[in-house]
């Protein structure tokens, strides 16, 4: 019934295009002179079609739908224009386009981020569709109706600890840089959204690359990776204040000021943000604050920007899960309850940008960037001994005690700090060269204290338990071009030299803990052609090579006899679009071929870690469907779906057996990989009641997967479906710019799922057990918001 449902939805979509009848032509120029623009967009307000003017200026709008037409037209360095008019037959009109007087528009990011007809697979999510999702969640959440695209938020609610995956892959594995700074930690290669609260409400577009994507800095890329560029300029001043609230005590108060163009030349942008929330989970309260500020100058050639924003969080912890057989009698149960089991993490990041155009065909772009943390996590443990801290046992009443309850904290100061560059040359007619890169270094602390303990012995809140330093130095530089050859091909070439040096604290052939060295060089080539069939209809095919190193654990928990190796992708895509004035439709098939995927097996290596290791053949291969189509300019269905088959050829599951202190191992063949679904799915339906009221409803449908890699049906995390209702009402009266009221409920039907969890397999007695532990996603809950522009 669902499938036909969808199929009836897309022949409604088909139905209304073909009475589309007219068509658009005419030509775009430069008023100061009459020199035809190449490349200028023209496009449908509000709708998914859109054309580039070709070498002459010109361009053709086909199948256009009868009656009342927004026409937009912009071009980088131009004013951009709009064009009203009724269309009753076919139309030619000539554009005239005014230069702007100063450079409005930097290139920081132009360097990485895949241009219209590039030939990989993205997405792009805009600053409206930003603010209409924007109640508080992680900057996670306003993903989550994207192409294959997982969410999970450790606390239950999307704020706190959230975490993502795009095509199975785990953010250690999705590039993430804002305005091409990198996010990852360059150790562990995650990414922490929780240090940055509320960083959605100062970003003004999103693009998610899906597979190796086009070349980046920092991590590897390699299931996807995410470019994300902070607010641009407001050549108007504006003030903004929001206030939400909901379920869980939750309580969001943000405030954000623009001053505009001070005297044709200067800008300023700032935010505060305050996000508290209890938490699904028992105990799992957050307690988060940030703030953004960039002042910029503009000039006829040259922008120079100063961005720094920080992030404050104290959160419980909620890490642990909750035991299977708690799910269905106490689902919000936490296993922690010493009073003071936090999270405490403060990170500061500061972007300076400067632009410079040596003419409109060339121009060069550099930042510096420093990103400083410091934080840590404090934990009540009993019965520790007292050599595992450096610790004598002492002796009390003449009896030695060897064990004790303590509270300890795991420390982390950082320092992460480089620069990016970019040359850029576009003759705006057939060719785009860019070459970039960056240089960045990684400093990092670990330590340890002893806050507390039962009997303290020789212990001192001064001496660390432990401490280890680790120096990582991370180059690249890459060369891309983009040709159109003839009106049809473009073709797309992208090559990579990454070079990655790591000093670190590791184990040596006699397990004793030594400074270590790592050096390890990628060649990351990548090339693609798009045809454009015509002005509605593009087919595109790449293939990308991703090499990506082990991450702090792979390293430090291991001897070099042991030490994994790199891991590395061949990734193909082979995709279809369609745009239209009023539907839209892509399907796009991947296949990603892994070398050494490093997978964790339950094998005990020679340090007595469960490390990963290297699997030798991996693959995922699927297809993504997205489609959308607007019936009557009241109502927008747009929707997506995934299908992916994820394996392992040949998977050997090792199992603690307690009896013996020994391991059995099992072979269990071909398997799926963990955490992936063979279906992700999604589906947004938008109607807009009038002119001030809204109501979107959506859905999320995620398939089966496994807590591991032996695809064994007890080690499974159950499918779901997920709808959320969002209602908005908006307002522009004379005294301001708008007043918008929001409501989201969130989980309408209270449907009861987990989307995350961990599982671990023993011998006991002779006996095999699994303990499966799952994070619990909040039932329906809701979040109202007020929102005053002016």
């Amino acid at each position: 019934m669902k499938k036909l449902s969808l199929f009836a939805v897309f022949v409604l979509c088909l139905s209304i295009n073909l009475f589309s009848q007219f068509k658009i032509s005419g030509s775009i120029s430069d008023s100061s002179n009459a020199q035809a623009l190449v490349g200028a967009t023209i496009r449908f307000a509000n709708s998914y079609n859109g054309v580039f003017s070709d070498f002459d200026g010109n361009f053709l709008l086909k199948n256009v739908k009868k009656g009342s037409t927004l026409l937009e037209i912009s071009f980088l360095g131009y004013e951009k224009k709009i064009i009203e008019f009724n269309l009753k037959n076919d139309t030619v009109i000539n554009i005239a386009l005014v230069q702007k007087a100063i450079i409005t528009y930097t290139y920081e990011i132009k360097g990485f981020r895949i241009l219209d007809n590039t030939p990989t697979t993205f997405k792009q999510i805009n600053k409206k569709q930003i603010e209409l999702s924007n109640t508080g969640q992680d900057i996670t959440y306003l993903m989550n109706s994207t192409p294959s695209v997982v969410v999970s938020s450790d606390a239950g609610t999307g704020i706190g600890y959230t975490g993502i995956r795009i095509r199975g892959s785990d953010a250690t594995r999705i590039n993430i840089t804002i305005n091409g700074i990198p996010v990852n930690d360059a150790e562990s290669q995650a990414a922490y959204w929780v240090d940055l609260p509320d960083i959605a409400s100062s970003v003004d577009n999103i693009q998610i690359q899906r597979g190796v994507g086009t070349s980046t800095n920092g991590a590897g890329a390699f299931g996807a990776s995410m470019n994300i560029q902070t607010i641009k300029l407001s050549e108007q001043p504006y003030a903004t204040i929001n206030s939400s609230f909901g379920s869980f005590n939750t309580i969001k108060n943000t405030a954000s000021f623009g001053t505009g163009l001070i005297e044709k030349k200067w800008t300023f942008d700032g935010r505060l943000s305050k996000l508290n929330s209890d938490g699904y989970i028992d105990r799992a309260f957050s307690d988060l604050k940030s703030f953004y500020f960039s002042g910029g100058y503009y000039g006829k050639k040259s922008i120079f920007k100063f961005i720094v924003f920080s992030g404050k969080e104290r959160t419980y912890q909620a890490w642990y899960g909750v035991p299977q057989d708690s799910l269905t009698t106490n689902r919000t149960y936490n296993i922690y309850d010493y009073k003071n089991q936090t999270d405490n993490y403060q990170q500061d990041n500061y972007q300076i940008h400067y632009s410079y155009e040596f003419t409109k065909k060339l121009n060069f772009a550099t930042a510096l960037h420093l990103t400083k943390g410091s934080g840590y996590y404090e934990e009540y443990k009993d019965s520790q001994e007292y050599g595992n801290y450096g610790l004598e046992n002492p002796i009390i009443v003449l009896d030695t005690i060897k064990y004790t309850d303590l509270i300890r904290q795991r420390w982390l100061d950082n320092n992460f700090y480089g620069f990016i560059y970019s040359l850029n040359y576009d003759n705006f007619k057939n060719l785009q060269i860019t070459f970039g890169g960056a240089a960045n270094q990684y400093k990092g602390d670990h330590y340890g204290k002893i806050v507390w303990a039962q009997f303290a012995g020789n212990s001192t809140n001064e001496k660390n338990y432990y401490q280890d330093y680790a120096t990582k130095n991370d180059v690249n530089a890459y060369l891309k071009t983009n040709y159109k050859a003839g009106k049809k091909i473009i073709l797309y070439g992208d090559l990579q030299y990454r070079t990655v040096y790591y000093s670190f604290l590791g184990f040596n052939s006699d397990l004793e803990n030594v400074q270590q060295t790592a050096n390890l060089n990628f060649f990351n080539p990548k090339a693609g052609i798009s045809y454009l069939m015509n002005s509605t209809n593009t087919f595109y095919l790449s293939h990308a090579i991703g090499n990506k190193e082990p991450n702090r654990d792979d390293f430090v928990q291991s001897t070099p006899e042991s030490r994994p190796l790199p891991e590395h992708l061949n990734n193909t895509e082979f995709g279809y679009i369609h745009k239209a004035q009023t539907w839209m439709f892509t399907a796009t098939m991947f296949s990603m071929i892994y070398k050494n995927q490093l997978v964790l097996t339950g094998k005990i290596n020679d340090v007595g870690e469960y490390n990963r290791i290297n699997i030798p053949k991996s693959y995922r291969l699927g297809i993504e469907l997205e489609f959308g189509c607007q019936p009557w300019k009241k109502l927008e269905i747009s929707g997506n779906i995934a299908l992916s088959e994820n394996k392992i050829l040949e998977y050997t599951e090792y199992i603690d057996n307690w009896d013996n202190w020994t391991q059995i191992s099992i072979y269990e063949g071909k398997t799926d990989i963990s955490f992936s679904p063979g279906i992700v799915a999604g589906g947004n339906i938008m109607y807009n009641i009038s002119k001030s009221i809204s109501a979107a409803f959506q859905s999320k449908y995620v398939g089966k997967q496994y807590l591991d890699n032996s695809s064994n049906p007890d080690r499974m995390i159950n499918s779901w479906f997920v709808n959320d209702l969002k209602i908005q009402y908006s307002i522009k009266p004379k005294f301001m710019k708008e007043i918008s009221i929001s409501l989201a409920l969130n989980n309408v039907f209270d449907e009861l799922y987990e989307s995350n969890g961990w599982t671990y397999s023993y011998i006991n007695g002779g006996k095999n057990y699994t303990e499966n532990w799952f994070f619990p996603q909040a039932g329906r809950n809701y979040m109202a918001s007020v929102s005053l522009k002016f």
